[in-house]
C-alpha cells in the first residue's frame, strides 16, 4: 500500500484548508481510532483530514462548511454530475436516502469543506476524482 500512501501525500498537498466544531472533531477522532483495524484506509485518511482541521472553539460551528448531519451539495468535476447527499456516522448512512457515511472516501472528502471549495480525493479503487461543493445546509430541526 505505499503507492496509496504516496498518493495519500500528494493529493494532501492539493488540499483546501478545512474547518471543523469541536464536537464533529471529538467524535471523528474516536471514530478514526475505533476504525482503524477494520477499514484502515479509510481511517488514516480521516485521521489525516482531522489533522489539518481548523477545530472552532466548542459551541461554534463553521459557516457554509460540510458538518456532521449537514446536507450538502456536491459536483464531480469528472463527470459534472451534481448530487445531494447527508454526511452522517456510519450507523446512520443509507445511501437509498442519500445518507452517506464519514467512513467512505467521498464523505471523507466532503467533512470540513465550505461550499465553493474542490478538493481531489482517491477513490476505492485507486482513482483520483476531484469534487466541488456547492452549497451546504444545517440539519432541519424536527
Amino acid at each position: 500500500m505505499t503507492t496509496h500512501r504516496a498518493l495519500g501525500t500528494v493529493t494532501r498537498q492539493l488540499k483546501p484548508r478545512i474547518a471543523l466544531a469541536a464536537q464533529d472533531h471529538e467524535k471523528l477522532s474516536v471514530l478514526a481510532r475505533a476504525a482503524a483495524s477494520t477499514m484502515p484506509d479509510v481511517a488514516a485518511v480521516l485521521a489525516e483530514e482531522l489533522d489539518r482541521a481548523h477545530v472552532l472553539v466548542k459551541g461554534r460551528y463553521p459557516e457554509h462548511t460540510v458538518c456532521m448531519g449537514y446536507e450538502v451539495e456536491f459536483r464531480d468535476d469528472t463527470t459534472g454530475k451534481v448530487q445531494t447527499v447527508t454526511l452522517v456516522y456510519p450507523d446512520e448512512a443509507d445511501i437509498s436516502k442519500g445518507k452517506i457515511s464519514v467512513l467512505t472516501p467521498i464523505g471523507t472528502a466532503l467533512i470540513g469543506l465550505r461550499a465553493g471549495h474542490s478538493i481531489t480525493w482517491e477513490t476505492r479503487t485507486g482513482d483520483l476524482r476531484r469534487l466541488t461543493v456547492l452549497q451546504v445546509r444545517e440539519p432541519q430541526l424536527a
